[in-house]
């Protein structure tokens, strides 16, 4: 996350008006939404979901190679690294890998190693956020060069969330739902949102039948801790006992392991420099609260003040999560439940970026594997393509589209759950 307004946002805006891609993306919504049948006997439903995403990804390529030729992606006009969001990862796994791990978290020390990893200075400060159980991921990129680190890590994330997505979906609606579902800002911003997305996936696709790994994956998630707020009290509403224990306890190995291969100053600086974040970023809009896809960003962006943000984000939040206990401790189908538990987690931090969104695929995932077993609803394709379309216009509209997107997917569960869930016949 950068603490100025990145630029280069209007150069990718450039090449997306010329690739027209919001227009084709709007066409196919209006195809699909007159073709589509409404039934799970209407086998040209999964064919439609295919043929859009790879329209989709034809376009998401477009925009990233025109991007690319322009200067604006992974290389500049003199071909040198450009400096996004995976720079700061790149710099802390160096500090750490040459002993001064503490080091990652002091701005200025951290700003020095980024301009040293990509050989040039840069305007932008990407800051390092993360405890120092991230640190093993960065150390194990910061290996390689620059731009071969940034290529292996986006390829690396996203095989790991097409295999969470294709583990809900099927390979094959899976696979298309990855390439297809609008993750460009994650791939442009080098961020880690692909990763977030397949542990909550992972730990979702695998709860009801391999829970230690679930927790496994939980347990992993603890690298980006204001994702898991929701799901200590949803495993306990629900007793998954096993689950609990499990992330409790890879949590709690990866601590220690960290402390070990780090040492205690690391986490001494983590909780310094921590506090110092919160206020430049949510405090004083250091990173622009327009980005900020929270409630939290919603209010402030829109000249509310940080008592009356905190307060609307706090009351939403409890209103989200007394929802989803209430939807996990109800007999609603377990697909519901995870689908709204996934995009839940989106709504309930005040620190949530449009690459972050990448995670919204896993809700959707879980309604897709509904409704192409029960039917689809009138309207629903409709709805979930226009939170897709409010993902890709971010840079058109600098507002909360992603918070509205999120939004759109929680009505659809609550919808699905409690209005037309009782017109679903049972099985006997």
């Amino acid at each position: 996350m950068s603490l100025r307004r990145d630029e280069r946002s209007e150069a990718i805006q450039s090449t997306i008006a010329d690739a027209g891609l919001l227009h084709r993306h709007s066409a196919s919504k209006t195809r699909v939404n007159a073709l589509l049948p409404r039934n799970d006997k209407a086998m040209p439903t999964q064919r439609l979901i295919g043929v859009i995403a790879l329209t989709l990804a034809l376009g998401y390529l477009i925009v990233l190679g025109g991007t690319y030729l322009k200067g604006d992606f992974l290389t500049d006009a003199q071909g040198r690294p450009i400096a996004n969001d995976f720079v700061n990862v790149i710099a802390a796994g160096r500090l750490a890998l040459a002993g001064d791990a503490a080091a990652a978290y002091d701005w200025p020390q951290h700003k020095a190693a980024e301009v040293r990893a990509i050989g040039h200075d840069f305007p932008d400060y990407f800051g390092w956020h993360y405890p120092p159980t991230f640190l093993f991921a960065a150390a194990a990129v910061a290996t390689l060069p620059y731009l071969a680190a940034a290529i292996v890590w986006l390829a690396a994330t996203f095989a790991a969330y097409a295999a969470a997505l294709t583990g809900i979906l099927g390979r094959r609606n899976g696979l298309f739902l990855a390439i297809g579902f609008p993750a460009l800002w994650n791939i442009t911003a080098g961020q880690n949102g692909f990763l977030t997305a397949a542990l909550i996936g992972g730990t979702l696709g695998l709860l009801e039948r391999r829970p230690a790994l679930a927790g496994i994956c939980l347990g992993l998630l603890t690298y980006k801790p204001q994702f898991g707020l929701l799901f200590p009290l949803v495993l306990i509403a629900d007793r998954r006992w096993r689950t609990v224990l499990v992330a409790a306890a890879v949590a709690g190995a990866l601590a220690a392991s960290s402390l070990v291969a780090f040492g205690g100053a690391s986490w001494e600086a983590f909780a310094h420099w921590m506090p110092i974040t919160g206020r430049v970023v949510l405090s004083e809009g250091g990173a622009d609260w327009s980005r900020l896809q929270s409630l939290f960003g919603l209010v402030r962006a829109h000249g509310g003040s940080e008592t009356a943000a905190w307060m609307v984000q706090i009351a939403g939040s409890i209103v989200v999560a007394a929802g989803i206990v209430w939807l996990w401790r109800s007999r609603a189908a377990y697909d519901l439940k995870a689908a709204a538990l996934a995009a839940a987690t989106l709504a309930v931090t005040p620190y949530l970026y449009m690459y972050d969104l990448v995670v919204l695929a896993v809700a959707v995932a879980f309604l897709l594997r509904f409704s192409l077993a029960q039917g689809f609803q009138t309207g629903e394709i409709t709805a979930l393509a226009g939170a897709g379309g409010l993902i890709l216009i971010f840079p058109y509209v600098k507002t909360q589209v992603g918070l509205v997107a999120v939004l759109i997917v929680l009505m659809i569960v609550a919808w699905r759950a409690v209005v037309a869930a009782p017109l679903i016949p049972r099985a006997p």
